[in-house]
């Protein structure tokens, strides 16, 4: 600098205050244009930053106007003299750049260029990008003078970038600690998993610089494919277009076997005039092997491919989706156990308490009926009958208020002796048909299943003056369908609705099982429960 004229070196001066005060990226990589173009008085600047594949991928320019720019379209790739300067190597300056052999042209709309000064700008040994100037004023060549300068501004612009680069990834860091802490405190506070995953999802849209953020879930059983449990952005819907797609579709494999995924994207470009790309980044909920699902987030059309940085930030938050689901599946668990405890209390009061009191009565009365007359005797009777029916109901309740109540029976087993049961019980001969295959699919559903049909029999005993029914349990390819049929009464099913708690308790249950639940029957045509139970 020593060598450089007393107005240019008090403009690098300058330049290197203004530059080291600047800490955004992208306002500090227009700010290096503007100031080469000053020190050097060239009409035409730009600074191409090298991306990953080796090309330009930004192209910041100054001294062309917007309508130029769309006029020239796509940014250059950095190929010819470009690329010559995205290499480490000395500055470059040309007083004729068509007379170069390394010189590719220029596309229609470009304006006339003709000289060339041009320098590496390295940060740690590392080239970032590349500083072009073209057509100084005057019509003069570039000078060695303007060539020292230049590479004076690039050596301010290099560790200018440094520290900027680093402040932007201190505060991309802050940003994701205070991510990953609300995320947590929002998944202990007990919040509704939608919102946890909304703000994951929310923070990943941020992290890769805007377009769209997704939580996805693999589904299971008779439901393939994946389940939206959270999106941000505008874009989400480019990401779920290919959820159901081809199998064969990186995006799709990535998903099914837990792996992470970095591609580009096809899209169309912001105008929608042309193909473009964006970012995609796959990041599954575990590591290795098949997962439950995975957190995909698109950066904007154009960007590049997330530094392994902010993938990492990434897959913290995709771990913290793994987090909110195993905490939600743990307070469900905690929940139905402190409804087992619940349903065992009961339980233990009813036999200690209800059903001893109508024992105590049924006693009673067994007691005096001897010394009565025989009208009062039969009453007595058929009142002792009555409350032997009510302790048996109220012992087959409680009987399904206990944890497991199948034991070591099978459903089949199980259903024909509560069948038998209620045939020698109730008088209504009773049908139990089971499927064997039927037992191995069920798994846990069958209790449930069981006390439904216990349940149902209770109210044909009860209400349906029925002289048989039917019990049927059959295995579809998809799905289990419980069918429970009698030759009753009937009755009007609108006006069932909301009359009892047998018809709620039992819908009740179908939804427990996840199942879809039918009940017809019209006066004198008895009545028939369907319950199709798909296949976990």
């Amino acid at each position: 600098m020593a060598s450089a004229s007393p107005d240019r070196r008090d403009l690098l001066l300058e330049a290197g205050l203004a530059l080291t005060s600047e800490l955004s990226l992208s306002s500090l990589l227009r700010r290096i244009v503007e100031l080469a173009c000053q020190l050097t008085q060239a009409r035409y600047g730009a600074l191409g930053v090298l991306g990953p594949g080796g090309g330009i991928s930004q192209f910041i320019t100054h001294g062309l106007s917007a309508g130029e720019r769309r006029r020239i379209g796509s940014p250059p790739k950095g190929v010819g003299i470009l690329g010559a300067l995205l290499r480490p190597g000395p500055p470059l300056r040309l007083e004729d750049l068509g007379a170069d052999q390394r010189s590719v042209g220029f596309p229609p709309h470009h304006p006339p260029m003709r000289t060339l000064l041009g320098a590496p700008v390295v940060v740690r040994r590392t080239v970032f990008g590349s500083i072009y100037l073209t057509e100084k004023r005057g019509g003069l060549p570039f000078s060695a003078e303007d060539q020292r300068a230049l590479e004076v501004l690039a050596g301010q612009a290099a560790v200018a970038i440094a520290n900027a680069t680093l402040y932007e990834r201190a505060v991309a860091r802050q940003r994701w600690l205070g991510a990953l802490q609300e995320v947590a405190q929002a998944t202990l506070a007990g919040r509704e998993l939608s919102g946890v995953l909304g703000l994951v999802a929310a923070h990943s849209r941020e992290l890769v610089g805007g377009g769209a953020a997704l939580v996805v879930r693999a589904n299971g059983g008779m439901r393939p494919g994946h389940e939206v449990l959270a999106a941000a952005g505008t874009g989400a819907r480019t990401i779920t277009r290919r959820l159901g797609a081809d199998p064969r579709d990186p995006v799709v494999r990535a998903m099914r076997r837990g792996r992470q995924l970095l591609i580009q994207l096809p899209t169309s470009s912001r105008n929608g005039s042309g193909p473009g790309a964006a970012p995609l980044a796959v990041l599954p909920f575990g590591e290795g092997g098949p997962s439950r699902g995975a957190l995909l987030a698109l950066g904007p059309a154009g960007a590049p491919v997330p530094e392994l940085e902010v993938v990492e930030m990434l897959a913290a938050l995709a771990a913290q989706c793994a987090v909110a689901l195993e905490f939600q599946q743990s307070q469900l668990e905690r929940q139905r156990l402190a409804l087992l405890d619940e349903r065992e209390r009961i339980a233990r009061e009813l036999h200690d308490g209800v059903i001893q009191s109508l024992f105590a009565v049924g006693m009673g009365l067994q007691a005096v009926a001897p010394a009565a007359d025989e009208v009062t005797r039969q009453r007595l009777e058929r009142a002792v009958l009555e409350l032997d029916q009510v302790i048996g109901d109220l012992r087959q309740y409680i009987f399904g208020l206990r944890p497991g109540i199948l034991g070591s029976s099978r459903l089949g087993e199980a259903l024909r002796r509560l069948g038998a049961d209620f045939q020698d019980r109730c008088g209504v001969r009773t049908v139990v048909e089971v499927d064997g295959e039927v037992e191995e699919r069920l798994g846990a559903q069958a209790g449930e299943l069981l006390q439904l049909a216990r349940e149902a029999l209770s109210n044909i005993g009860r209400h349906a003056q029925a002289t048989s029914c039917r019990v049927q349990v059959r295995a579809g390819a998809r799905s289990t369908v419980v069918t429970i049929s009698d030759d009753g009464r009937g009755f009007t099913v609108r006006r069932a609705r909301g009359r009892g708690q047998g018809l709620q308790n039992m819908r009740d249950r179908a939804r427990g099982v996840g199942g879809r639940l039918a009940i017809t029957s019209a006066p004198g045509q008895g009545a028939r429960l369907r319950l199709v139970v798909p296949h976990g």
